[in-house]
């Protein structure tokens, strides 16, 4: 696999598209200029406002203006009662670090178990825990590299990352001792910090990106911006030096998304129909807390039996929704409607082409048996808003619904409210104004709404009105 990392990078928005096999595989954006600054992994002094026993939680005051919801399991207490109650009281200060971002109504889910990511390593000074990547599998290196961070002098758990495989003794233990100090100042901070204030901040979206992303499969990191760029080549000579040539200013005239494709797939991020090659397509339904996916054989007829021109529709389907769900963050409880299969063994090979085609995925996944409804239920980590959330709002129109009333509602709800403003006087001239497409409709029976009303009407097609606004005067 072919990765390529390109970012655009403008005055009040940053934009970061992951590309694998030239095709887009992941979208980040940060706006924070506008408020709209990436909160997960920042560390806050928080205090505790109120202490909710009913549902196991606290809410912590972190200076914004949603208090930050803090569950039970997220408390670290030398407590042997795990009761909330018990753990925690009203009033008290306290550490802790944004997990998720706020989302919709919510507010933001914090935690007082901080960890600190590094290149190779995650720092967590509240654990004792040494672990290592499942994704290193060779014993050999899992045991060297356990072996260097048990021996560094620290308090605290450490998590090896994948991309510590391999690496030089030196540079481990260099990483423990800048993490563990970081750590050190963060502490002193605290100490003398009010309640409120930000005790650390989760470094820049470019940053993050080389952070995480910038390894062996990584083959390149385009930035258009010369001083994002400068910024970020020193950062990635000092944290990986082995990459820095990977990282390269993007100096074309076409606009980078542009040239690579990525503003040509996100014109369509927004759309809830995506076609599938055959001629089937699946429906993308994102509510708050659930996403529902359908899946349609559409104009796909297939060549053979419905039962494989169904499998073979769900098999596209499985390929689509996970790069989907990727690009789009869709976060949460995910249920996704296949079409009926009668076949087992067709049901669980769908179930693993899902499976299949979300390993590529950071974010935890977790994936339940197809049910007897055809229904695969599924949950993605969700630590930020999805896609759809950060770029939209609800339409004024229809108040987010995704829809208006029909014409023949509107010619109904319009003759209604006539005779009640006529209350059934025959005397006087009528004049609406209507949106076009509601116009054209009464048009065509104005003959007939003259006869119930009992009295002409004069007809005005506005184009700047919303599709159920209209004025009616009576003379």
């Amino acid at each position: 696999m072919k990765r390529e990392i390109i970012a655009n990078v403008l005055p009040e928005e940053t934009r970061i598209a992951v590309l694998e096999d030239g095709q887009l595989a992941e979208f980040m954006i940060e706006r924070p200029a506008l408020g709209m600054a990436k909160l997960v992994g920042n560390i806050y002094k928080g205090k505790i406002e109120n202490v909710l026993p009913g549902i196991s939680s606290a809410f912590v005051n972190t200076g914004f203006e949603k208090n930050a919801y803090l569950y039970v399991t997220d408390v670290v207490s030398p407590s042997k009662d795990r009761h909330i109650e018990k753990m925690l009281k009203r009033g008290e200060e306290m550490m802790v670090q944004v997990a998720k971002e706020a989302i919709g109504t919510k507010g933001m889910k914090v935690t007082m178990d901080i960890s600190l990511p590094g290149r190779y390593l995650i720092y967590m000074p509240i654990s004792e825990h040494v672990g290592v990547s499942k994704h290193i599998e060779d014993p050999a290196e899992r045991e060297r590299l356990r072996r260097i961070v048990e021996g560094e002098k620290h308090t605290g758990g450490m998590i090896v990352r994948t991309e510590a495989e391999g690496a030089d003794e030196e540079e481990l233990k260099s990483e423990v001792k800048y993490l563990a100090k970081l750590w050190e100042g963060i502490q002193r901070k605290f100490e003398t910090a009010q309640s409120g204030t930000l005790l650390h901040r989760e470094l820049g979206l470019t940053f993050q990106v080389a952070r995480d992303l910038l390894n062996d499969d990584a083959h390149i990191f385009l930035i258009d911006d010369r001083d994002e760029f400068k910024d970020v080549k020193g950062f990635v000579d000092m944290l990986a030096p082995e990459f820095a040539d990977r990282v390269q200013h993007y100096t074309g005239k076409t606009p980078i998304f542009q040239a690579f494709g990525v503003d040509r797939e996100l014109a369509h991020i927004r759309q809830q129909r995506i076609d599938l090659p055959s001629g089937g397509y699946i429906i993308i339904q994102e509510a708050e807390s659930l996403c529902a996916i359908d899946v349609n054989t559409g104009k796909f007829i297939g060549h053979k039996s419905q039962e494989e021109t169904v499998t073979a529709t769900n098999l596209e389907a499985a390929d689509e929704v996970a790069k989907q769900l990727r690009i789009r963050n869709i976060g949460g409880i995910i249920v996704i409607d296949f079409i009926d299969m009668r076949r087992k063994r067709n049901q669980i090979k769908v179930v693993e082409a899902l499976e299949n085609a979300t390993r590529n995925d950071r974010a935890k996944i977790k994936i339940l048996p197809i049910t007897r409804l055809g229904l695969v239920e599924m949950t993605r980590e969700r630590r930020r808003e999805s896609l759809l959330s950060l770029l939209s709002e609800p339409c004024q129109e229809c108040a987010g619904s995704g829809n208006v009333l029909s014409r023949e509602s509107m010619y109904l709800k319009i003759q209604k409210e006539i005779l009640e403003m006529t209350q059934g006087r025959a005397e006087g001239r009528l004049k609406i104004t209507l949106p076009p497409g509601v116009g054209d409709f009464l048009r065509e029976r104005q003959d007939r709404l003259e006869k119930i009303i009992k009295r002409p009407l004069t007809m005005t097609i506005d184009p700047t009105l919303p599709w159920e606004d209209y004025r009616i005067v009576i003379d």
